[in-house]
């Protein structure tokens, strides 16, 4: 008796079942690895949100005075200081100048960095104000109950005096000791400016037009590192508070 051949049929049941599993188990292996890039940049925005919360505890230039401690936690990325100037500027140029600088955290695209008393969330190009810095303008001059009265200008200008260099993969902290102290000084009356430099401008430029100022960039230093200059309008009595922070870094409790 002779045996049966498989029949076409069957045999294309058999490749169509090994292509059906083959589509299957690519789709599930892009589906794990969506599922695993989702998961991994929630995870570093979580992070992001994290150090912006730390930062804005462990600084605080205006409500504290003397020593001040906070921790800053992430699972992996870089802590370090940057070198930054605040100008506050009258129609003759700078009047004074405050060597800031900033406290930058980076891990890949996400960047949250504490500068002149603000915490700026993002990247440059997708940057936003979380945390305003401490500069108030009064609406005296321009637009005030009494259209005669002088404008005021305080200018805060946190610095943080002191170096951070630090980084963590898998998980870290620093522990940031600050002495807080402040210094006031009566500028007079003029028109006033205040510069920023910094590596985030429409972030600052579109805070300091929410506040009625005209602004404009410029690299004063020529080091490449555009300042936002806000310019508020009127004539101004101006102050400048600087918050001296005297920074210290420690990695015990």
């Amino acid at each position: 008796m002779t045996g049966r051949r498989p029949s076409n049929r069957a045999q294309s049941n058999v490749v169509g079942v090994a292509i059906l599993l083959g589509v299957v188990v690519v789709a599930l292996g892009t589906l794990t690895a969506g599922i695993g890039t989702v998961v991994e940049q929630n995870a570093a925005s979580a992070d992001a949100a994290r150090v912006a919360t730390d930062l804005d505890d462990a600084l605080e230039p205006v409500a504290a005075t003397g020593v001040h401690r906070g921790r800053v936690s992430f699972s992996d990325g870089e802590l370090q200081t940057v070198e930054r100037e605040l100008r506050v500027l009258n129609e003759s140029g700078a009047v004074r100048t405050v060597e800031a600088d900033s406290l930058v955290f980076t891990a890949g695209q996400r960047r949250v960095a504490f500068l002149a008393g603000a915490v700026v969330r993002g990247p440059p190009g997708n940057a936003k104000v979380r945390t305003p810095p401490p500069i108030t303008a009064s609406r005296g001059a321009d637009g005030g109950d009494d259209p005669d009265a002088k404008g005021v200008l305080v200018v805060g200008a946190p610095k943080l005096d002191g170096t951070v260099g630090f980084s963590a993969t898998g998980g870290g902290s620093v522990v940031l000791r600050t002495n807080v102290s402040h210094h006031r000084t009566a500028l007079g009356d003029g028109k006033y400016r205040v510069a920023v430099e910094t590596a985030t401008p429409g972030a600052w430029r579109r805070h300091f037009e929410a506040q009625n100022a005209t602004v404009t960039t410029r690299d004063f230093d020529g080091d490449g590192v555009t300042s936002v200059v806000a310019a508020y309008p009127g004539e101004r009595v101006g102050y400048l508070v600087v918050h001296d922070l005297r920074l210290e870094v420690g990695h015990g409790g």
